[in-house]
């Protein structure tokens, strides 16, 4: 297992659902099944308003007698009180249990052995992962025992890494604005057989259409400038038409290249298609920066 990474994902929101209609109710809240959850595998899956856009990307694992769920840090507040908004009669209790535990992510193809720690399969980024939960209190010693063998991938090293393998992430490319399937999730995240959930309609319809108003893409800079996160992209075919934005940016060095992610819109996001970025200033609405880049498919290559 040489050159395994691992992460240290602790600052996630982590809530624990528990009481006898946890899976009835969870299951009404999510896109994904929650039957294919145990103690040793993970699903991924998005909670969704009526109109199907996005409240919450989540994880979701069982642990005993409840489910465990984490999320990004800023949907700590936000998250439990919009599960809580659903629980009418049912016998359910969500508790935030950030706190509590220690939440550590290993990129290897096999599990690690490990003396503490509950030990769950899941895909966070394009390779096969595992997560591993523990006390807060033996959060000193797991990071230890994991750097003695591994190498900590820092934050940025993990920026890089999910922006080339074309990972959505809340609060840049996952945000309340952003249906699911506009952000590459259908086959990571969505279940089309399982039972009614909020927003399902909407996704369905979408499935049946076939189509998407933007999409979600990666973007080369043919000018090797760096992009940034809220440049706006035009399409030299179609003056003055905003046709999608830069949601994140970054150089990478396997590539040799600079590459952002972004959504684009129908009629603009086919590989291959000629793309202008630029920044805009309050006071000056027209661009003011230029960037010349290229619609690519995901992820980077």
């Amino acid at each position: 297992m040489d050159n395994v990474i691992f992460l240290d994902l602790s600052r996630r929101a982590k809530l624990r659902i528990a009481g006898t209609d946890r899976l009835r109710f969870l299951n009404g809240q999510i896109t994904n099944d929650l039957r294919k959850a145990s103690e040793t595998s993970a699903i991924e899956a998005c909670i969704l308003n009526a109109k199907g856009k996005i409240d919450a990307h989540i994880f979701v694992s069982a642990s005993g007698e409840s489910f465990s769920v984490d999320a990004a840090a800023d949907l700590r507040e936000t998250l439990k009180v919009r599960l809580e908004r659903y629980v009418i009669a049912d016998d359910v209790q969500i508790e935030d249990v950030t706190g509590q535990f220690s939440l550590f992510h290993v990129l290897s193809q096999q599990s690690p052995a490990l003396d503490s720690g509950r030990i769950v399969s899941v895909r966070r980024f394009a390779e096969r992962g595992w997560d591993i939960w523990v006390d807060a209190a033996q959060h000193g010693a797991l990071l230890q025992e994991l750097s003695l063998q591994w190498i900590l991938c820092d934050s940025d090293a993990a920026e890089v890494m999910r922006i080339e393998q074309g990972i959505p992430r809340w609060g840049r490319e996952l945000t309340n604005d952003i249906i699911p399937i506009e952000a590459n999730l259908e086959q990571r995240a969505i279940d089309y057989q399982k039972g009614c959930y909020i927003g399902q309609e909407v996704i369905s319809r979408i499935k049946m259409s076939g189509q998407t108003n933007k999409r979600l893409c990666g973007l080369i800079s043919l000018d090797d400038l760096p992009l940034e996160p809220g440049m706006k992209l035009a399409a030299p075919s179609a003056p003055g038409k905003e046709v999608g934005w830069v949601t994140s940016a970054t150089r990478s060095k396997r590539l040799g290249k600079e590459i952002a992610l972004g959504y684009v819109k129908r009629g603009f996001n086919s590989a291959n298609t000629r793309l202008d970025a630029f920044a805009t200033e309050d006071s000056e609405p027209k661009p003011v920066r230029g960037i010349r880049v290229e619609v690519v498919p995901l992820p980077f290559h």
